[in-house]
């Protein structure tokens, strides 16, 4: 084991990734000698040299078409789009080329070696253009994976997992917890399974369920239940497509409540569609309606950050409500 933040866990499972895999690319802007905005891969073209890891104009929809022409002959294409927000000007190469590729070709070729690599949310007053969580869109896109970690441990292994997987994934990094803690990660080569939701606190009353940043929010908030005598089950999605419904079921059918936590704006957003599915698994098991505690339906402010966070506080109100009804 070693001690990393998740900064340092995404830059070492790249580079195992490379070492393993000499196929591997890795670009974006100002990816190379500088090591991104982030320096998510600093020390990467020193390594590896400036063939496998360079930079690239600034356009995002250059950057995905030529992931996708980079993946469909063969290699393993790790892109950088800067920030979550500029993916939108490559959202058209993504969604109907990156995504369909194989179904188009009856499998004839595919773009499955492609990994996307974006930092996605709120939390460091970077304002409407740099703080938004977009996951949604894509998790409408047959064809991706969508896929976001946690912590530094969830962050090598999901994206060593997400690099290898034959599908392309997008991985979206919660950029307020790059360098906020350092965790306990693996040493070496480690993959963690896409798809498979995790129960990393067991309780009776009541489901949360999150993915990245928000998961310190629920558990932040189900200690402040836990005040109360309110037991939270405390769920991590990490997969968004394809979800795992089976996991997620079995925890609301034990508590009989769910609630759901998530950065982007409520409407449209990805929680609507987990609520759904449950309540058609798990209606006979719920003692009261799913709840969703989520941004607000506006752009992202910045003076007015703290209150269009889906924050801790706002997260008790909504357990609690959720257990008296």
């Amino acid at each position: 084991m070693a001690e990393m933040n998740m900064l340092h866990a995404i830059n070492d499972a790249l580079s195992i990734a490379m070492t393993d895999d000499e196929c591997m690319v890795v670009f974006g802007e100002d990816v190379g000698h500088f090591g991104g905005v982030f320096r998510a891969t600093s020390g990467l073209q020193e390594k590896f040299g400036r063939e496998r890891c360079f930079n690239t104009p600034l356009t995002e929809q250059g950057i995905a078409g030529f992931a996708n022409g980079l993946a469909s002959n063969g290699m393993t294409a790790v892109a950088e789009i800067q920030f979550a927000d500029y993916i939108f000007p490559a959202f058209d190469q993504i969604v109907n080329e990156t995504a369909k590729f194989r179904y188009r070709s009856g499998n004839q070729f595919n773009v499955g070696g492609l990994t996307f690599r974006t930092p996605y949310g709120g939390g460091i007053a970077g304002g409407h253009y740099h703080s938004q969580s977009p996951e949604a869109y894509f998790t409408q896109t047959p064809g991706l994976k969508v896929v976001v970690p946690r912590n530094p441990e969830q962050a090598k292994g999901l994206l060593l997992a997400s690099i290898r997987d034959p599908n392309p994934v997008i991985f979206f990094e919660p950029k307020r917890l790059y360098r906020a803690s350092v965790g306990e990660v693996p040493a070496g080569d480690f993959v963690i399974e896409l798809g498979k939701a995790e129960v990393v606190k067991v309780g009776s009353d009541i489901t949360l369920l999150g993915w990245g940043a928000q998961m310190e929010i629920l558990e932040k908030a189900a200690k402040m239940a836990e005040k109360d005598g309110i037991s939270c089950e405390i769920v991590d999605l990490r997969t968004l497509s394809p979800w795992d419904v089976d996991t997620v079921a079995a925890s609301v059918k034990k508590t009989g409540r769910l609630l759901i936590n998530h950065e982007a704006p409520l409407t449209g957003g990805f929680a609507g569609e987990i609520a759904a599915q449950i309540q058609q698994e798990c209606f006979l098991h719920l003692e009261s309606p799913i709840s969703r505690v989520c941004g607000l339906d506006t752009p992202y402010p910045l003076i007015l950050e703290k209150e269009y966070m889906p924050d801790e506080l706002k997260t008790y109100e909504a357990i609690k409500a959720s257990v008296n009804y």
